[in-house]
């Protein structure tokens, strides 16, 4: 894996762009996406993946999937986090007891991001189903 990262339009703006030439931007001065927020939607992002691919060999029919992420940062530099919480919101008739095996599997065993983190991290989840 090799990323590179660019100064773009200004200070404190930079552009990351992987082998395949997919780009994202992070900046300083919140004119995009800061790096730490980046690391929550790589968290994300990381484990809705997982997610996604277990209710669908376990036959869970799903509409989508929602996450909303919440990070504690501590007060004092370098400001890391020291808790992060990911709540899933999964759209669809599916059993409890699936939804649950999924997202444990992923934050427990398979989403390198979450597990990454959870080394110096304080990293908990929870999840939802919605009828809609």
């Amino acid at each position: 894996m090799h990323i590179q990262l660019k100064s773009i339009y200004g200070s404190l703006n930079y552009k990351g762009t992987n082998e395949r030439g997919q780009s994202f931007q992070f900046s300083g001065k919140k004119e995009s996406v800061s790096p730490m927020e980046s690391v929550l939607m790589a968290a994300a992002a990381c484990s809705s993946i997982d997610v996604e691919i277990f209710l669908e060999k376990m036959r869970q029919p799903f509409d989508r999937i929602e996450v909303d992420v919440k990070g504690e940062r501590v007060d004092a530099v370098p400001a890391i986090f020291s808790d992060i919480h990911i709540h899933y919101k999964i759209y669809g008739n599916i059993k409890p007891e699936k939804a649950k095996k999924a997202v444990e599997m992923s934050m427990d065993k398979y989403c390198s991001v979450s597990i990454m983190l959870s080394a110096g991290v304080n990293m908990t989840h929870s999840h939802e189903i919605i009828n809609d």
